[in-house]
């Protein structure tokens, strides 16, 4: 009896010898390998972001999400934007405007219906100033408010087109102003993109993967360019090119020198070249013409 025990015992510790030696050892070496290439090849990527400034790549999906085709309609026929770019960059464009409209919430406020055409033109508005980066979600953001027109805003107490509310994680919008931000797309005035670009901005400083260092530093760049060359700055304020909000501080001038670059680029480009180049830089906008 003593015997048949301790043959089973060695029995016993054989096949566990066996399993440790023919699977449980070499799955973990492939595990530390993997974690090896995975740190690897994020220093690969922060040392590629820190020289040149844009990210390894920007589109990888294992699949590739699809708008409605009453979605889809709206998108091509109302968001000029898609149409100027080709059509591979077009279905990772609508793939991003799927992914935007199932990730957040849209609260229609004073019995404003939400309707189909405010999805798109909302999402089609995050996704296009997102496009150049890979981390194309703004972690500070998971619901839209619609108002029928300008609202009563209780963080001072005024009326507002638009506003970012970090705390409540939502962009507010007077949907009034949104359709006349887009209906005259060359007067460097759209409020869907400003507010959008303060959640960008906001939503960078919060975190520090690849786009924040890409989009941060971008706009560190441009401000000391423009400290550091007051001359240049005196032009750009006596041009009047950008409207005088810009300089109410830089998170405006940030919102108001990016409303310019989306509408009218050419002639951003043609007045202001050195900057142009930097906000683009910064957004890593290598698409669409621009």
């Amino acid at each position: 009896m003593l015997l048949q025990l301790l043959f089973q015992t060695k029995q016993q510790e054989e096949f566990e010898a066996y399993l440790i030696y023919k699977f449980i050892i070499p799955i973990g070496v492939v595990l530390i390998l993997l974690f090896i290439i995975y740190r690897l090849q994020r220093l690969f990527q922060f040392l590629y972001v820190s020289k040149y400034r844009k990210p390894v790549f920007n589109h990888f999906y294992f699949r590739l999400k699809r708008l409605t085709p009453l979605q889809l309609s709206i998108l091509k026929n109302q968001y000029s934007f898609y149409s100027k770019l080709s059509p591979k960059y077009q279905s990772y464009f609508e793939h991003r405007v799927a992914v935007f409209i199932n990730q957040n919430q849209f609260i229609g406020k004073q019995e404003l219906k939400i309707t189909e055409e405010m999805k798109i033109i909302i999402a089609a508005t995050a996704t296009m100033l997102n496009f150049g980066f890979r981390n194309y979600k703004i972690g500070l953001l998971d619901k839209v408010l619609l108002y029928p027109e300008a609202f009563f805003s209780k963080l001072n107490q005024n009326l507002h087109k638009g506003e970012f509310n970090p705390s409540y994680k939502a962009i507010i919008l007077s949907w009034e102003d949104v359709l006349h931000g887009y209906s005259i797309e060359n007067d460097n005035f759209n409020v869907a993109i400003h507010e959008f670009v303060h959640a960008m901005h906001l939503d960078c400083l919060n975190q520090k993967g690849l786009k924040a260092a890409i989009f941060i530093n971008g706009f560190s760049d441009i401000a000391h360019f423009l400290e550091t060359n007051p001359n240049y700055k005196q032009n750009v304020v006596n041009s009047k090119y950008f409207r005088a909000y810009a300089y109410t501080n830089q998170f405006e001038f940030l919102s108001v020198v990016i409303e310019s670059f989306i509408e009218t680029p050419e002639q951003f480009n043609s007045q202001f070249p050195e900057l142009y180049a930097m906000v683009k830089r910064m957004l890593n906008f290598n698409f669409a013409n621009y």
